[in-house]
């Protein structure tokens, strides 16, 4: 994520430093934002202007925090999702910003207030994207206990300016919406997959033919307008569903990891990925997410006014 949203700041107008314990992977970092630079580009998601010159003069690539930080407005913190490792950076940050520099977290499902130092915790929030987000357009927004609420609106409107979608919290909820919705729907396909019931390719063709093609118009709550709530309050009383239990793990993941299946990048998981470089198959995909966006942009989602 580091290097996918130092573009899309780069692409906002404003100048980026980035940087990352691991030397190797800060150097690969410059290579994967060029690739999406020029995904963007293919699709005229960018000015004429933006080459691979242009990003350099955008972007510094730092060896250490202290080259970083210096002048800095904005720290975004996007490291792997560990509380201990969250609270060593945050510890080691503290002493090296400026009084009034903010740091936003894009942890997914961690409260990290409780490590934030205390110095520190008026000016941190939660600031959560989403993959790749320079394609993605929503982000979660959400102050801890001490933020200052200025903060909150400052960093909204600097969401808008990026052209992204900002949704604001009043306080961290795990997993926010998204993430919450797509957690309860991984729940039930591996229920479904672990009694045997459906295979993986039922179960993609199934979100994909029926879900997918109607939640980028209609959402969840508009289309249950569609629907009539009077129907979908019968729906929601039916006591025939029962959700699954939560249970902690799926029999039919544990396999496939037992097996050395990790997904695209090992060429197998629940799907065959065949021979294509693991790279290859990430643009196909973000060229696919792109004219998908391009189109929902020319269509325009049906989202009434709040009632």
């Amino acid at each position: 994520m580091g290097h996918a949203l130092a573009l899309v700041y780069a692409l906002g107008g404003h100048k980026v430093c980035i940087t990352d314990s691991n030397l190797e992977t800060l150097a690969g970092s410059k290579a994967l934002m060029i690739s999406a630079l020029d995904l963007l580009s293919e699709g005229g998601e960018v000015a004429a202007s933006w080459n691979h010159g242009k990003l350099s003069q955008s972007v510094t690539w730092c060896k250490t925090l202290e080259e970083t930080l210096p002048g800095v407005d904005l720290v975004v913190e996007a490291i792997s999702e560990s509380l201990d490792a969250k609270r060593a950076l945050y510890e080691k940050l503290d002493p090296l910003l400026n009084e009034d520099c903010v740091l936003a977290s894009n942890t997914s499902g961690l409260d990290v207030f409780p490590v934030v130092p205390a110095s520190l915790q008026k000016r941190t929030l939660m600031m959560h994207w989403y993959s790749p987000p320079y394609l993605c357009d929503l982000v979660d927004i959400a102050g801890g206990p001490y933020t200052d609420p200025k903060l909150v609106e400052e960093m909204v409107a600097l969401v808008k300016s990026l052209g992204k979608e900002p949704v604001v919290f009043k306080k961290f909820v795990p997993g926010y919406v998204a993430n919450r919705i797509q957690a309860a729907i991984r729940l039930e396909v591996f229920d479904l997959l672990d009694k045997g019931l459906v295979t993986p390719e039922d179960v993609d063709r199934s979100v994909i033919h029926g879900l997918a093609l109607r939640i980028p118009i209609l959402g969840v709550l508009a289309k249950s307008d569609f629907s009539g709530l009077p129907l979908v309050q019968k729906i929601t009383a039916n006591k025939s569903y029962t959700p699954p239990e939560l249970k902690g793990n799926c029999t039919s993941l544990d396999r496939l990891l037992a097996e050395g299946n990790s997904g695209v990048r090992s060429g197998k998981g629940f799907f065959d990925w065949g021979e294509k470089n693991p790279e290859e198959l990430f643009r196909e995909r973000n060229k696919k997410l792109l004219k998908l966006k391009k189109t929902l942009r020319e269509i325009k989602p049906m989202l009434g006014a709040p009632n």
